[in-house]
């Protein structure tokens, strides 16, 4: 008897583990498509965007403006959502003085494609570029929120931008499953591993890191771990007393700190 319990919990343990693997990609990532005819209405100014990738595919993206602009804002979002969500949630950066310019991931909204981190990587990569046609190095800004942290800190690894700003982000993906679920072989089972903490070591510019002490999310010793991985002379961490991972921007530390990093 006993025996079978054993060969139950093992078999259900192991159809389990194929469950997650094949279905992985709707944890990591939770988009919502929007039709290529779909009109962006936003109250700030803007220009929609279409940039192909070498493989044929479009990635999606807004570009925000104002007038003589100090410089621009390349931020990556998070895993929810589409670039209507997003639009109303980053244009306010522009009350800065900054342009912004946000994409939309593969699968995301109007953008589309094979995703892959490889893919991932070359597109957030390839929006790096197109925004250099426009601003000088030195007068662009790279923000990643949450898992854009990633993309933001493989970008700022692999160019040399004014500086990078951090909000609510991970040391890697596989760590950050480790403390959600410890009973998963995730190093085997990940097809992705976002390894912000290796991208971090080879960041020139300066960084900024924002985290809420209430994160459940994203834990806030996932970010205090990637702080320790970075270059600590380049790098701040500023702990959001009361922040969730949804109410950094809310916060009068938050607001203070940025006023004094897009001054």
């Amino acid at each position: 008897m006993f025996k079978r319990i054993v060969l139950l919990v093992f078999g259900l343990y192991i159809l389990f583990l194929v469950g997650f693997y094949l279905f992985q990609e709707k944890v990591i990532f939770r988009p919502k498509k929007l039709a290529k005819n779909y009109i962006y209405l936003f109250e700030k100014e803007f220009e929609e965007v279409n940039i192909k990738t070498n493989d044929n595919s479009t990635i999606n993206a807004l570009h925000f403006k104002v007038k003589n602009p100090k410089g621009i804002i390349l931020y990556y979002h998070g895993n929810k959502g589409n670039l209507k969500r997003w639009g109303p949630m980053v244009s306010p950066f522009t009350e800065y003085g900054y342009d912004v310019f946000v994409m939309d991931y593969r699968g995301y909204g109007k953008s589309n494609g094979e995703r892959n981190e490889k893919n991932l990587y070359s597109d957030a990569q390839l929006c790096y570029k197109y925004v250099t046609r426009f601003f000088d190095e030195k007068s662009i800004i790279i923000y990643g929120r949450s898992l854009g942290g990633t993309f933001a800190t493989y970008v700022s690894s692999q160019n040399k931008p004014k500086k990078l700003i951090l909000e609510a982000p991970f040391y890697n993906l596989t760590d950050l499953s480790n403390r959600k679920f410890t009973f998963l072989p995730y190093k085997y089972l990940l097809k992705f591993k976002f390894n912000s903490n290796e991208f971090i070591k080879d960041i020139k510019c300066p960084i900024t890191i924002f985290h809420g002490d209430e994160d459940r999310l994203i834990p806030l010793k996932s970010g205090q771990k990637l702080y320790e991985a970075s270059d600590k002379v380049l790098t701040k961490f500023v702990i959001i007393k009361n922040g969730t991972h949804h109410n950094l921007m809310t916060s009068d530390l938050y607001k203070e700190k940025m006023a004094t990093l897009l001054k």
